[in-house]
């Protein structure tokens, strides 16, 4: 599904129970300097990212302040976040010019403790290659690092490496917690929610998704602040030549945090083409 660009009014883009991906909860909070914005989640773990601009982030009396550093858009420095446990009460102050937001979250039953990840904390790696136009970065913010601290919740951003190419290939999918003969996990549930940007910000690229493999699919037309929803199917995505792409990642499990990734039967071969992708496959945990 896709969720075009629109001014949201610091309302969920991603509610509660949400038809097609209930495992997830999204917003974008756009603040000006001194301007404050609360909320509380039953039954959602969520995750705090500034955008752009800074942030004082209080979770329940638990204070941290000035989370966020980055200028003009999400390429301007690096990102950092507060987890915030279910239920929480929280207030995001603006303490920079302005702020855009986001709020990560993914549907769990149990409380556990706020943290915060600085700049110092990410979980940065860098995979693919020119070559095969799959040249990404991604910035882990919740990742394996926080495997213990944090129930479903898996909260990254993607970065393609210069202009133009592809994100998500091999395609793969996450719709179903099924285990082979053996009892081995083969693949996990997790929905997905996109944010996708652009640079420059007039550019766009395309989601692909294919439910069953070689069967026509569907694509959407993405452009800067699009929203994509992935309830199940392979899911590649492109930046158009000339372009460089960002897209903020929310992933929230059925029945567990690790993500096991079912990559496409026609294309499973080229793991082996792109350098790296089989770290980046291990970080999702």
């Amino acid at each position: 599904m896709h969720i075009p660009p629109h001014d949201n009014q610091n309302k969920p883009i991603v509610d509660v129970d949400h038809d097609l991906v209930p495992l997830n909860y999204f917003n974008i909070v756009k603040l000006k300097k001194g301007e404050v914005f609360d909320y509380q989640v039953a039954g959602y773990e969520t995750c705090i990212v500034p955008a752009t601009g800074s942030v004082d982030v209080d979770v329940d009396g638990a204070s941290y302040p000035r989370l966020g550093n980055r200028g003009v858009d999400v390429w301007d420095g690096e990102p950092e976040g507060v987890y915030v446990p279910v239920g929480a009460r929280v207030r995001i102050k603006c303490v920079s010019d302005m702020t855009e937001t986001f709020i990560a979250g993914a549907k769990y039953d149990k409380v556990l403790e706020p943290f915060d990840v600085r700049e110092a904390e990410l979980d940065v790696i860098q995979y693919g290659s020119d070559d095969t136009k799959t040249h990404r970065k991604i910035k882990h913010i919740l990742g394996t690092k926080y495997a213990d601290k944090v129930g479903r919740l898996l909260v990254s951003e993607l970065f393609t490496v210069g202009a133009g190419g592809w994100s998500g290939f091999p395609s793969h999918k996450h719709d179903t917690d099924r285990t082979d003969d053996a009892g081995e996990i083969i693949e996990t549930r997790h929905d997905e929610t996109y944010n996708f940007r652009f640079r420059p910000n007039y550019g766009s690229g395309v989601q692909m998704l294919q439910r069953v493999d070689n069967e026509v699919g569907e694509a959407y037309h993405i452009m800067d602040g699009s929203t994509i929803l992935l309830d199940s199917g392979y899911h590649p995505c492109a930046a158009l030549p000339g372009y460089e792409m960002y897209y903020f990642t929310i992933l929230g499990g059925l029945s567990q945090r690790s993500l096991k990734q079912y990559f496409q039967p026609t294309h499973a071969e080229q793991i082996h083409t792109i350098p790296g992708i089989l770290d980046m496959v291990a970080k999702f945990k």
